[in-house]
């Protein structure tokens, strides 16, 4: 599908992940989307606006079937479907599907459900838009990626691995997230890659739903961890007849302390001993997991995100397209949720990032704490212009407050401190009709 008009712009927007069961249903990003269409409505340019796939999270509905989903998005966003239908008046609104939302793609009744909205429904893997002499090539992601590639696209049972995953655990996610002591549970599409899931639970598990009596009397052990494993050692050497000095000295200084100086004492006593033990165990351990990872890598049993670059297969992906069209210099997708602008044989490789929430996983300051994980917004739109020099590509950031302050506990705050992230977006690039101009910079 090509559009008239070879200088038009075109406004690229993806991983909306717009509805779900119970908790998932809420759209902290919705008033922003709303702006950013009023926007659209009004604009003087020859503009297109593309949602580059997973717009809305059907995998996620586990009450619903088929296209009853459309029936109750209807229900739930009258509001946002009223502003497609208002957009759509000024400017066209291209949807192409997802893995999230593939079966837009395998039920007709669907092309009709958002024409009525002004929403033209591609029912394809992919489209090309012609932009001055150039082209770009629009694709969601999910069938590079072998856990959510849809074999037989269009089918209505299609049922990729991660197809499970979001219906066993997302969608169940958002169904139990409201029980707990704070309702984090439904952030849990915000977790990326998958494979962080369960350090990610263990640290929600630590600083929000732990007794908070356990939790305090376990924070001490684990700040003190650093400076007892250099304890353990200078007791070793001290049980061992070697060097006791620093023993006795620290022995002779508490006892300064009357009773506050014993209770201290035992209590590094009891810490240290603790230690001790872990360091046994953790010892042989550390050598018999090390052994088993060698050999779980020289079979390749497991193959995931952190063993394999998530960004690779994009890329081969993007030079076949530019190998047999030419013309066509711009890859855009989205998928994995993370803003990217980068350089590939004379392209651009661009990733439109996601909508969703970003969790940044940041190791405590002192000690052996579970990890935070800070909460943010990049909330984008890629916008892909020609202009004299080639064709620019840029993403506008959308202002929207991190929820830090009020997501994460007091606690998660002070043994992080100074780690805040500050993520940032792609600069600018120009696709010249020759050569890429510019360096890439991808975002964390």
């Amino acid at each position: 599908m090509a559009t008239d008009s070879d200088d038009r712009v075109y406004y690229v927007i993806s991983d909306l992940h717009i509805g779900g069961d119970e908790q998932l249903e809420e759209v902290e990003f919705l008033d922003e989307l709303l702006a950013f269409l009023e926007r659209l409505e009004t604009t003087d340019e020859d503009a297109e606006l593309i949602i580059n796939g997973d717009a809305f999270g059907l995998w996620e509905f586990t009450r619903a079937d088929g296209i009853e989903k459309f029936d109750v998005l209807e229900e739930t966003y009258p509001e946002l479907f009223e502003q497609f239908r208002a957009t759509g008046e000024n400017v066209p609104i291209t949807l192409v599907p997802g893995n999230h939302d593939h079966e837009l793609a395998a039920y007709d009744e669907y092309v009709d459900r958002f024409a009525k909205y002004n929403v033209d429904l591609v029912q394809e893997q992919s489209i090309t838009r012609p932009v001055g002499e150039q082209a770009i090539h629009f694709e969601h992601g999910n069938q590079q990626d072998p856990n959510n590639r849809i074999e037989e696209w269009g089918a209505r049972y299609a049922r990729p691995l991660g197809y499970y995953y979001n219906t066993l655990v997302t969608s169940r996610a958002g169904q139990l997230s409201d029980r707990g002591r704070y309702n984090w549970m439904k952030d849990v599409q915000a977790v990326t890659p998958t494979e962080r899931m369960p350090v990610w639970l263990f640290s929600k598990y630590f600083y929000r739903e732990m007794n908070p009596l356990l939790r305090y009397s376990l924070v001490p052990f684990l700040l003190l961890f650093n400076i007892s494993v250099i304890l353990v050692v200078l007791s070793g050497l001290h049980l061992a007849g070697l060097w006791s000095l620093p023993v006795e000295w620290a022995g002779s200084f508490f006892s300064q302390f009357g009773r506050a100086g014993a209770a201290a004492w035992f209590l590094l006593t009891v810490n240290v001993s603790v230690v001790g033990l872990l360091m046994l165990v953790g010892i042989p351990l550390y050598f018999i997991r090390r052994d088993v990872r060698k050999t779980i890598n020289r079979f390749g049993v497991f193959e995931t995100e952190l063993t394999v670059d998530p960004i690779a297969s994009y890329e081969e992906a993007a030079r076949e397209i530019f190998a047999s069209e030419p013309e066509t210099t711009i890859f855009c997708f989205g998928h994995t949720h993370r803003p990217t602008i980068q350089e590939v044989d004379g392209g651009l490789l661009v990733n439109s990032g996601t909508w969703l929430k970003r969790l940044h996983r940041r190791d405590g300051i002192i000690g052996l704490l579970p990890p935070v994980f800070y909460p943010s917004y990049q909330l984008a739109v890629v916008r892909i212009a020609e202009e004299p020099s080639g064709v620019a590509v840029e993403f506008e950031q959308i202002t929207k407050p991190s929820p830090a302050t009020e997501e994460l506990t007091r606690t998660e705050r002070f043994f992080t401190v100074g780690r805040d992230p500050e993520p940032e977006l792609p600069d600018r690039h120009v696709v010249e009709a020759t050569e890429t101009v510019a360096t890439p910079t991808p975002s964390d």
